[in-house]
């Protein structure tokens, strides 16, 4: 979807009188998505699911776009206290039962948004795993709320290239070999044969939920 194509969408919900919102991870391929939404329209909400086990830099990053792009961010935290988000043995969820993690930390936190927005924007791209290739531009989410994909299109050398041309920041942590970045004790440094496989490495999990149990098929 080209630009012009996402501004037409965008224009065609508000019309209707549709609540939008986007989600952002603040990573390397999520800049494009970010930078033509501050074009289009700045004033969209963005939602920064902000886990409590990001990278600093990630953090940095992202006050620095909310800077650059003019965006309005706001912070999702997690309802359940990180105290409480251990095993018996003291372990966080993350080493043990990383689907209860990732549903206390990023699913649950994003139901609330679902049933007061009607369209749900997100960078989600067809080639970064099977489930995803299996999306459409349009699908319907939880309460009544839309999922738009505007850039499931795109592959990874369209956010290249469109970075390159716009001259937009790098993430922190690329020059140190980080592609797909999420919480700092789930991702690793990139493998060149498949982007997703830097999250939750060893594990049969290429998802955290937010594209999976938070979609309709």
């Amino acid at each position: 979807m080209t630009f012009e194509e996402m501004g037409q969408y965008i224009a065609r919900y508000k019309s209707e009188g549709k609540k939008l919102f986007l989600t952002s991870s603040f990573q390397t391929h999520s800049i494009p998505l970010l930078h033509m939404i501050s074009r289009i329209d700045p004033e969209i909400p963005v939602l920064f699911i902000n886990t409590g086990f990001l990278f600093p830099q990630t953090i940095q990053f992202k006050d620095r776009l909310v800077k650059e792009f003019g965006i309005k961010v706001t912070d999702v935290k997690p309802l359940i206290p990180k105290n409480q988000q251990k095993n018996s043995q003291g372990n966080f969820y993350f080493t043990s039962d990383t689907d209860r993690c990732c549903y206390y930390n990023k699913i649950q936190p994003l139901e609330p948004y679902l049933l007061t927005h009607d369209i749900w924007i997100n960078g989600i791209r067809a080639d970064q795993n099977a489930n995803r290739k299996n999306m459409k531009v349009e699908q319907e989410a939880p309460n009544d709320c839309m999922r738009f994909h505007p850039i499931l299109d795109w592959t990874a050398k369209m956010i290249f290239d469109y970075t390159k041309e716009h001259n937009l920041p790098p993430h922190p942590l690329d020059e140190l070999g980080y592609v797909s970045i999420g919480c700092e004790p789930c991702t690793r440094k990139f493998d060149m044969d498949d982007e997703r496989s830097a999250r939750w490495f060893g594990l049969n999990k290429t998802e955290c939920g937010l594209h999976t149990d938070l979609a309709k098929k």
